[in-house]
């Protein structure tokens, strides 16, 4: 996702790393090597969704189409999409009730759901207001989201009433969220604040992935599947999942032991114009991982 503007927080102790001893990111613990025993039912509990913007060279009507010619049926939408077609403007809170109208019915044609959208930054009650009523129209488990600290305690109290959880988003340094130690700080106290957890951004900061995950336990609401070229590089350019550096069978053996329910956004931010086949690449791959879970 494009980087939104660094959050100027105050008050937060500086948060140590998860692991940042080298390019390795396999995780040795055991625990990710006994969840293969576990009867948890993925295909019951997972989804494989697109994050929109990975198609955001196009409109989202095209970007429809492309969803449903990788043969997946969950998005995560994001703010500002062109909506194309027969409709104008753009995706988000501002699109009138006749554009609300005609999105639906172009969702429910292919038969695609908008399972979360994100990520996104509101300033104020108002604009999260506008958010929360927005994802209870049309259906949303959850946002995606980096909210101010000022703003975690109306946020919780916010999503507990509209029964719409949160989670926060990992981006690069300095981004303040780039650490599952300030994820965290966010959820202390707050039942409806969890984690969007962005594997292929711990990578670049340096950070395990897995011993991410495993900070996160039972928080995680939503996953980016990102896959990057070099480990610890705010930089590193994104491939195709399973071709870079994070370890996808023990991410994969870790949410499963964890009993992840939810969404597995794939967010490809590469080879813009032509990305298609990488994404139909990495549906595959995800299908044939989990299915060794079994």
């Amino acid at each position: 996702m494009k980087k939104i503007a660094s959050l100027c927080l105050s008050g937060l102790v500086f948060f140590a790393s998860c692991n940042s001893g080298g390019t390795n990111t396999t995780a040795t613990d055991t625990s990710t090597t006994t969840a293969v025993a576990d009867s948890f039912d993925i295909a019951a509990n997972w989804k494989i969704g697109i994050q929109m913007w990975t198609f955001n060279h196009f409109t989202f009507t095209q970007a429809l189409d492309k969803v449903d010619s990788a043969g997946v049926k969950s998005i995560e939408a994001f703010w500002g999409m062109k909506l194309g077609g027969d409709m104008k403007g753009e995706f988000g809170a501002s699109m009138d009730t006749a554009t609300r109208a005609k999105l639906k019915t172009l969702l429910q044609s292919k038969g695609i759901q908008i399972v979360a959208m994100g990520v996104i930054a509101p300033k104020d009650r108002k604009e999260w207001l506008q958010a929360f009523d927005l994802a209870k129209e049309f259906g949303l488990s959850y946002i995606t989201a980096e909210p101010e600290d000022n703003q975690w305690n109306y946020v919780d109290s916010m999503a507990g009433i509209y029964g719409i959880k949160v989670a926060i988003h990992d981006h690069p340094k300095p981004n303040h969220y780039w650490s599952p130690d300030s994820v965290l700080a966010a959820i202390q106290g707050h039942p409806n604040i969890g984690s969007c957890a962005d594997v292929g951004h711990w990578a670049r900061n340096g950070l395990n992935p897995v011993d991410c995950l495993k900070k996160l336990e039972g928080h995680v609401y939503g996953v980016h599947l990102k896959d990057i070229v070099k480990f610890d590089d705010v930089n590193a350019a994104d491939t195709v999942v399973s071709k870079g550096v994070n370890d996808f069978p023990a991410i994969f053996a870790e949410l499963k032991r964890q009993h992840f329910q939810g969404m597995l956004s794939i967010e490809h931010e590469s080879n813009w114009l032509n990305n298609l086949p990488d994404v139909i690449e990495t549906v595959k791959y995800y299908n044939d991982q989990v299915a060794k879970l079994k």
